[in-house]
């Protein structure tokens, strides 16, 4: 298949590619590079498959450039950029979600109109569902996002099911839970946590850490992805992509530390807006609809986070750009 992976450049969507390229398929890749951190990490990202002859990779902002080429020769459509981050998402900078969230998606969905593309895969979020004791969540669960960002990520939801039914483009909606490995963005919790450990320095802890979340491993996403794409049974659906366990941020801690094999104190800072109490999917819908298993165990994609990290330390130790 001829795939096009927006964001491609960032923790999923360079993972995505790879396992595209490795299946065979040719990718052209989109990024523009946003500021929200290192783009020297994100170069990084590329560092495997640059020289594939199977690989384009295009620098370009999608609210700007002529998509249509992109579109013309697509098969399948992996929408993975955007703009990053639930704390970052408040304020004047809000108009940056807006325009990476919500015009983006609605001009590549435009781009598609006209087009022979076979699936188009959208990259939503549980921020969706904001703070709900309707545990686990289900895709019939009432969306309330409290943050803005969660609201763009649910406005992009929309703009897929209203172009699926007004204009029969084959999209599918993922919501992703808490996705977590090698590559991570150097501003989520356990890539802080684990170069917080290796430097002997104090983890910042949000809140009392008895908030509990679904960690998704980054190759179970991956392989959601493409079976959204191959799947005939999940056009025009909505579908939780979990790691199918419940786990409180204390737990991880405790966990890394062992792993680690450093002891760690732990700073205990206010409670933010915008991060939610609780979050465990109900994947039966992927299960049914994808064939999807999660693969990976939190433990082990815990290790492989942390053999990453301890590998390219000196990479993650670029601070942020924003």
């Amino acid at each position: 298949m001829k795939c096009l992976v927006t964001g491609v450049a960032g923790f999923i969507g360079s993972h995505l590619a790879e396992r595209l390229l490795a299946g065979g398929h040719s990718v052209i890749g989109v990024d523009c590079f946003t500021d929200y951190y290192a783009r020297s990490l994100k170069e990084q990202n590329l560092a495997e498959i640059k020289g594939n002859p199977l690989f384009q990779f295009i620098e370009h902002d999608l609210a700007e450039m002529d998509l249509a080429p992109l579109i013309s020769d697509a098969d399948w459509v992996f929408h993975q950029a955007a703009q990053a981050g639930v704390r970052a998402s408040w304020g004047s900078y809000f108009e940056h979600y807006i325009r990476n969230n919500i015009h983006s998606t609605q001009a590549l969905l435009e781009a598609c109109k006209n087009s022979a593309v076979k699936r188009f895969i959208y990259a939503s979020s549980s921020s969706v569902y904001g703070d709900s004791d309707d545990l686990p969540l289900t895709e019939g669960s009432l969306p309330r996002p409290v943050s803005p960002y969660g609201v763009t990520k649910l406005a992009g939801e929309h703009l897929c099911r209203l172009y699926e039914k007004n204009f029969r483009i084959p999209t599918v909606s993922l919501r992703y839970f808490t996705v977590y490995g090698p590559r991570q963005r150097p501003d989520m919790a356990f890539n802080l946590f684990i170069r917080a450990l290796m430097d002997g320095r104090e983890i910042l802890l949000y809140g009392d850490g008895l908030q509990t979340r679904d960690f998704t491993f980054i190759s179970d996403i991956v392989e959601a992805n493409i079976s959204a794409a191959e799947s005939n049974l999940a056009v025009g659906e909505t579908i939780n992509v979990g790691g199918g366990s419940q786990v409180s941020v204390n737990d991880v801690i405790s966990r890394l530390q062992e792993i680690t094999r450093h002891s760690v104190k732990v700073k205990r800072l206010g409670f933010q807006k915008g991060d939610v109490r609780h979050t465990l999917a109900d994947i039966s819908k992927a299960r049914s609809l994808l064939g999807y298993r999660p693969l990976v165990k939190l433990q082990e994609g815990l290790k492989e986070e942390y053999d990453w990290l301890n590998r390219n330390r000196k990479m993650y130790e670029v601070k942020s750009e924003r």
